[in-house]
């Protein structure tokens, strides 16, 4: 490879590392400089090997400003949907100075494993709200649960924290089965929520928090909302309240 090839080769090899396009002229290479250019790289590439690493957490980071400039413009225009929906329930302090919503599936893994984060932050910050948006996500199972947990809150709205961390902590899968046992042993029967759920059915609520997880870029669970940020995954109780804390102290999550 001649000097201006080589030269060529490693400012298109910085240029592209990056992230920056390069100018059409300057890919303007005959076949012999190609196979010399492509020769280079993979020489470099082999000899440094990190440098893949360093690309794939750019390329990260990237995706994830992007992800989140995309969920701010969602989390604007869908204000009173995701921290006020007639759908939700709200758990700590219903006058709270900070919210935080979670996106949950009663058969989501983390999300059980994250229900002890949502009790360390109740337990420890008194003013904070606490909104469950159901994201039944995880197949038929969730989503029959889902119905009955709806039909629960209608019906017995006081005790549907216990029913939550009852259902959502359990071992077993989460079915309409399971979930009407747990409504039982809070002293809702099945005929009760049978009742509301024919009556109303809260299709309308499953529909609202699947178009919001698409607007958001929530493809999994649990997932947050807290002040102008989506908080995607079960990032621990430590992280929530870092967020809480700095929107009190600037009005947003990071200050």
């Amino acid at each position: 490879m001649n000097f201006s090839t080589k030269m060529i080769a490693a400012g298109a090899l910085a240029a592209l590392m990056a992230g920056v396009s390069l100018p059409q002229n300057a890919l303007a290479l005959d076949q012999k400089q190609k196979d010399e250019f492509g020769a280079f790289i993979k020489e470099y590439l082999l000899a440094n090997p990190e440098i893949m690493l360093e690309v794939q957490e750019a390329l990260a980071n990237k995706q994830r400003a992007k992800q989140q400039e995309a969920a701010e413009g969602a989390i604007s225009e869908n204000k009173k949907a995701i921290f006020n929906s007639k759908y939700d329930m709200v758990l700590g302090n219903p006058d709270g100075d900070v919210t935080v919503v979670e996106f949950y599936d009663y058969n989501c893994g983390y999300c059980k494993r994250a229900l002890t984060d949502m009790e360390d932050i109740l337990t420890k910050d008194k003013n904070v709200r606490f909104v469950l948006k159901e994201l039944p996500i995880l197949g038929p199972d969730s989503l029959a649960a889902h119905k009955v947990s709806a039909a629960f809150r209608l019906v017995a709205p006081e005790k549907f924290g216990e029913f939550h961390r009852a259902l959502l902590g359990g071992e077993d899968r989460a079915t309409e089965e399971t979930a009407i046992a747990v409504a039982g042993k809070l002293g809702v029967t099945e005929k009760q929520l049978r009742a509301k759920m024919e009556k109303e059915p809260h299709d309308a609520a499953v529909r609202e928090a699947y178009s919001l997880a698409n607007d958001l870029g929530i493809t999994g669970t649990p997932s947050y909302v807290i002040g102008n940020e989506a908080v995607f995954g079960a990032v621990g109780a430590e992280e929530i309240s870092t967020k809480v804390a700095n929107m009190r102290s600037c009005g947003k999550t990071a200050c």
